[in-house]
């Protein structure tokens, strides 16, 4: 992997799909669209579409689940982090790892002219980074290979 790879890089193998909640979807409906998706968080956006926070299953677990409150009837905007660290297509993958390590994070809204454009995690970060670790090992075989020959 090249020091300088980009969060553009990981979009272009991974994909931009974006799936949302306003602040009012309740927290069950956010679960069953994380459960169908099968992602761990969820940008929480306005109408408009105005980053408000982010939900994700580590709310879900510590605000709701430990707590006895229902997700039935309790929205997002009550239990999501409302402090969002974000990105942009522009951070390297090494830039944003160490966010999510030092903000103890593992999903980075992507911001393009101030609004959310896709979602990055620590799963697609790492496997960006073992993919490209993969393709340098082949070359290096190549190389190896190709140089015994001479």
């Amino acid at each position: 992997m090249n020091r300088s790879d980009t969060i553009q890089c990981v979009l272009e193998r991974k994909g931009r799909e974006l799936y949302s909640v306003t602040p009012r979807t309740t927290v069950f409906d956010a679960l069953e669209l994380m459960a169908r998706e099968d992602i761990g968080a969820l940008p929480v956006m306005d109408e408009v579409g105005q980053l408000w926070g982010v939900f994700s299953e580590r709310d879900y677990a510590r605000k709701v689940a430990l707590h006895g409150r229902s997700s039935r009837e309790l929205t997002v905007d009550a239990i999501m982090t409302a402090e969002v660290v974000t990105s942009t297509p522009e951070h390297t993958v090494e830039e944003c790892m160490q966010l999510m390590t030092t903000y103890r994070c593992r999903h980075l809204p992507v911001l393009e002219n101030g609004r959310v454009s896709a979602m990055v995690s620590i799963g697609d970060l790492v496997k960006y980074v073992i993919s490209m670790q993969e393709q340098e090992i082949k070359h290096l075989h190549a190389y190896i290979a190709g140089s015994y020959g001479s």
